[in-house]
C-alpha cells in the first residue's frame, strides 16, 4: 500500500466545523528509520509520540458535528505539524527525558524530506477543507498527560486554548466553567500560540473561528471515555459558537 500522511473522514458532511487532530497516530513510515525511531514501543506509546485517545475524540466529535476530519498519519517525533517550518521544535531530538536516536542526527536535508512527505500534503489537505465554504469554523483536538517527568501533576481535565483570536474560545470557556465537576484551563497546559502552528495557519491567518481543545489523556485512555467526552463536548460547542454570534 502506498503510504498517505493524513486520513479525512466525512469530506461531503455539511456543516461548518472542521475537526483536526494534529498529532493522532504514533506512525513511523518506512522511509523514516525503516519504520522505527529506535525507540522502546513504551515511548512510543506515550505522549511523546502522538495524543493518546485524541484521534477517537476527534472522530466522535466530527460526527456529532456533522463535519469532516483530518487526521495526521505519522508521529509527531517524525515532524510535528503543529509547528511552523522555521520553528526549532519541528523535528525534536529529545522530548520529556526520552533522545530520540532516529532524529539524533538528522539533518536539514532529513528535514526537507520529512516535510515534503508528511508535513506539506497534510497542510495542503487541510487547507483545502479549510476552504471548503466561506464560514468554516475550526476545531483542533488535542491530548495532554497528567503529568511531565520531574513536574508537578496537572489539575485541569480539559483545557481551552487560543491565539490572537479568542472569540470562540471565551465563550466556551463561559460554558465550560458552569460545569460543576470540571477543571478548565484557559491555555493551559501550555500556551496558546505558537507562530506558524495549524491553527493560526489554517484559522487565525485567514479570520476563521477556532479553537483548540486539550484533554487529558487519561481521561479518554478508553472507548467509553472517548465517547462520552465527544458527547459532552459537542453540544457545547454548538451552544457556545451560537452564543459567539460568530
Amino acid at each position: 500500500m502506498t503510504y498517505k500522511p493524513y486520513q479525512i473522514i466525512g469530506a461531503d458532511r455539511p456543516s461548518r466545523w472542521l475537526v483536526t487532530c494534529d498529532h493522532a497516530a504514533n506512525t513511523v513510515p518506512d522511509f523514516v528509520g525503516g519504520g522505527s525511531l529506535g525507540l522502546p514501543q513504551a515511548d512510543m506509546d506515550r505522549h511523546i509520540a502522538f495524543d493518546p485517545g485524541a484521534a477517537e475524540v476527534t472522530l466522535a466529535l466530527a460526527e456529532a458535528l456533522d463535519g469532516p476530519a483530518i487526521l495526521s498519519n505519522f508521529s509527531r517525533l517524525v515532524i510535528d505539524p503543529n509547528r511552523g517550518e522555521d520553528d526549532p521544535t519541528l523535528l525534536m531530538k529529545l522530548y520529556d527525558g526520552s533522545i530520540i536516536p532516529a532524529n539524533r542526527h538528522a539533518g536539514p536535508e532529513e528535514l526537507e524530506r520529512r516535510l515534503d512527505a508528511c508535513y506539506r500534503p497534510y497542510h495542503a489537505a487541510l487547507a483545502g477543507l479549510a476552504a471548503r465554504r466561506d464560514d468554516t469554523v475550526l476545531l483542533s483536538i488535542h491530548s495532554f498527560t497528567p503529568q511531565l517527568r520531574g513536574r508537578p501533576p496537572r489539575p485541569w481535565q480539559v483545557g481551552v486554548l487560543y491565539g490572537r483570536d479568542e472569540r470562540l474560545a471565551q465563550a466556551l470557556l463561559t460554558r465550560l466553567r458552569q460545569e460543576p465537576d470540571l477543571c478548565v484551563g484557559e491555555n493551559e497546559p501550555y500556551g496558546g500560540h505558537l507562530p506558524g502552528d495549524a491553527v493560526e495557519r489554517h484559522a487565525i491567518d485567514h479570520g476563521r473561528p477556532n479553537v483548540l481543545i486539550e484533554l487529558r489523556n487519561d481521561l479518554i485512555a478508553t472507548p467509553e471515555g472517548q465517547r462520552a467526552w465527544a458527547a459532552r463536548l459537542a453540544p457545547m460547542l454548538a451552544e457556545a459558537l451560537a452564543i459567539s454570534g460568530l
